[in-house]
């Protein structure tokens, strides 16, 4: 038991530093430091390194050469990159689902959670279109978009933190997805795919030039 609980502990860690990361509990330039983690989670500085380097492979720090990892300040430009290359490839994905009309269940799952929800919807949304690009046949198409959802994390965190959209929103487009893939009409999943990404995408940048 006690192997056991030693071998859950990194994953502990890295789960809870994920998440004030995307809750804005650590915000944008902040420096995320083995010492800080360590002394946050009073655990080993080999084990805080873990965790660390495990979020700055999915993007989620990024760390210079030689120096601490920091939480990235995305710029406008970044934000709009990101998301216009999102929504490439989860069209691309709904588009897949739609051609046999199935939804994966994990999609399905998140969603009920999202809708249980209150303002607590970053994890459902980020589940969601996990489920919806893993769900499809390609695993290139999966590999890519692992390769843009630690950044798009930070920004799913950043609407949740600055009330951009509420969770019923949020919930109502998710739903428009479903209901089009089901139907198996693949060009209207990727209108509202692009629409639901579009409406992430420029309550972000408008809070940015406001």
């Amino acid at each position: 038991m006690a192997a056991e609980a030693h071998a859950l502990l990194p994953q502990a860690v890295y789960d809870s530093l994920r998440s004030s990361i995307i809750r804005q509990e650590l915000e944008p330039g902040d420096l995320v430091t083995e010492a800080l983690v360590a002394a946050r989670y009073g655990v080993s500085r080999p084990t805080a390194k873990a965790s660390i380097e495990r979020l700055v492979a999915e993007g989620l720090l990024r760390r210079e050469a030689h120096r601490a990892a920091r939480i990235p300040l995305l710029s406008a430009e970044d934000i709009a990159d990101l998301y216009d290359n999102r929504a490439l490839v989860e069209g691309h994905a709904v588009r897949a689902l739609a051609a046999s009309g199935s939804v994966p269940v994990d999609a399905i799952t998140a969603q009920r959670a999202l809708v249980a929800s209150a303002d607590d919807f970053a994890d459902h949304d980020i589940a969601f279109h996990r489920a919806l690009v893993a769900g499809q046949p390609s695993l290139r198409l999966a590999r890519m978009h692992e390769l843009l959802m630690g950044e798009i994390e930070l920004c799913i965190g950043q609407v949740q933190a600055g009330h951009l959209l509420d969770a019923a929103a949020v919930a109502r487009q998710h739903q428009d997805i479903l209901n089009a893939v089901t139907a198996g009409d693949a060009d209207l999943a990727v209108a509202r795919t692009r629409d639901h990404i579009q409406t992430s995408r420029d309550s972000l940048l408008a809070r940015r030039n406001s």
